[in-house]
């Protein structure tokens, strides 16, 4: 290998600086950008976000809808975020809050059992938020809070459905008892 000479030297060091240049400038435009949606966000985002705009944008937007007590727009807001990065899962955590917060209104009113399709859409997307990340312990109090509203079928009480195992045994098992058959 032949040694550096102080050219070849001298020309690596301005490569080298014109490389971090480049990456200061696309670092400070990132954070520019940054900043310009942390302003918006701290302004209220008093108007929706185009469908373009990066997604922490829009989860802000939908976090304001949910705040002002718009419950529909922020769910309709969330759907939208719904995928399967961290976003999307606290998007999908969140939707399932606002349908829970507007089952437990509806439960109050004079239509209670209009709370029961939102109770189980808000278990169906805690328990799919469970499946992506099972650490996530608020999305599991939250399940066991709507399960205490609305058990599942299969966890209500397991002797209502059908006859007993043991029906048809009684019936043959009986002395006595002459079916008509020899």
């Amino acid at each position: 290998m032949a040694l550096m000479t102080p050219r070849t030297r001298l020309r690596l060091a301005w490569g080298a600086l014109a490389l971090l240049a480049l990456a200061a400038v696309i670092d400070g435009w990132r954070w520019q950008d940054k900043q310009r949606d942390n302003a918006m966000i701290r302004a209220g985002i008093a108007e929706r976000p185009d469908p373009t705009a990066r997604a922490e944008l829009r989860f802000a937007h939908a976090t304001e809808l949910a705040r002002r007590g718009e419950h529909e727009a922020a769910i309709d807001a969330y759907r939208v975020l719904q995928d399967d990065s961290a976003l999307g899962r606290a998007a999908r955590y969140n939707a399932a809050n606002q349908l829970l917060l507007q089952a437990l209104v509806l439960r109050g009113s004079a239509l209670p059992g209009q709370a029961l399709p939102l109770i189980e859409l808000a278990k169906a997307s805690y328990r799919e938020v469970l499946r992506q990340d099972p650490e996530h312990w608020e999305a599991r109090y939250n399940l066991e809070r709507a399960q205490r509203l609305q058990p599942d079928p299969d966890d209500a009480d397991p002797d209502a459905g059908g006859p007993p195992e043991n029906a048809e045994r009684a019936a043959t098992t009986m002395r006595g008892v002459s079916r008509g058959l020899p």
